[in-house]
């Protein structure tokens, strides 16, 4: 089955961390549908490094689940911002997971594709090595390491990549601003991974939270993603392609580079792709076609202006 909502389940309860990103505001955004009730906090409502404010409100609103989608994100400012991608990206789910852990509350933890090197040939599995080679990969390995060390037998690590949405700071925004602005884009081609609609992936989520609820046999680390696999380049040239659906757009040129041709602070991982069997096999899902989600996001943006 797809991720969508069983209108015969139990009302869930969940408290998200994380709200105002793009994976916490589509998990608001769906919660209703799929019959459950979410609370949710950014980081100036709570903040996920402070143990008594993270137990105060999990105890007021007595969630069901957790799912944390905090996260430090800006890849390459991580390289010398390394206490602050550490303070959110290994201590938040370090005290989340003691809370948790106290409270009898389950937790899905949101991680990411750049704890792997990049260097296998094919699609990750969830048991693959991880060697990050940038400190915001260390610092989500170390958020995974404290999850499965404080709360074993009651936690989800959802492993996703390359996300976006119609909110935030994200690649297929920035592409499209870009499209409208530049006649020839220049991007990376060599970058191999898998782009995932914020939407598609809180879908899934609740589902894996509502599962993990009723079965904590389920306990562990999954990868959750878009399909099929492409570039950086390939999601440009489908983020220009959408938007000449809906009129002209200012570029006529996508041109491919290489990662040489475009250094940045922090290095990224030449294959990040993630296979996801093992989440299809035991919660039923289907990996959402990454294509289909551009195109919607793209309408919605040029819909908004």
């Amino acid at each position: 089955m797809s991720a969508s909502s069983d209108n015969a389940a139990p009302p869930l309860r969940v408290l998200v961390t994380g709200a105002a990103g793009q994976v916490g505001r589509a998990l608001l955004e769906a919660a209703p549908a799929a019959g459950v009730t979410a609370v949710g906090f950014d980081r100036t409502t709570l903040d996920v490094t402070d143990f008594f404010a993270v137990r105060r409100a999990v105890k007021a609103h007595a969630p069901d689940v957790v799912i944390n989608a905090s996260a430090y994100t800006a890849v390459d400012r991580a390289q010398t911002e390394v206490g602050e991608a550490f303070a959110v990206n290994r201590e938040g789910p370090r005290l989340l997971a003691a809370v948790c852990l106290g409270a009898g509350v389950p937790l899905v933890h949101v991680s990411t594709d750049y704890v792997f090197d990049g260097t296998r040939e094919g699609p990750y599995t969830e048991d693959a090595i991880t060697a990050p080679p940038s400190i915001y990969g260390m610092s989500k390995m170390a958020g995974e390491m404290a999850v499965r060390e404080g709360l074993p037998g009651a936690h989800l690590i959802v492993r996703t990549a390359w996300v976006f949405s119609a909110t935030g700071q994200n690649f297929v925004r920035t592409m499209l601003r870009l499209a409208r602005e530049r006649a020839v884009l220049r991007v990376v081609a060599d970058q191999h991974g898998s782009p995932t609609a914020a939407d598609d992936l809180a879908a899934a989520l609740l589902v894996m939270a509502r599962r993990l609820v009723a079965d904590p046999s389920v306990s562990g680390t999954y990868h959750w993603a878009g399909a099929p696999p492409t570039t950086w380049h390939g999601l440009a040239e489908a983020v220009v392609a959408a938007a000449r659906t809906h009129g002209p757009v200012a570029v006529h040129t996508v041109e491919p580079i290489t990662t040489a041709d475009y250094p940045t602070p922090a290095p990224r991982p030449a294959n990040s792709v993630l296979a996801t069997a093992k989440a299809e096999a035991v919660f039923g899902l289907t990996p959402p076609d990454w294509r289909s989600a551009v195109a919607r996001v793209v309408a919605r943006l040029l819909a908004e202006g």
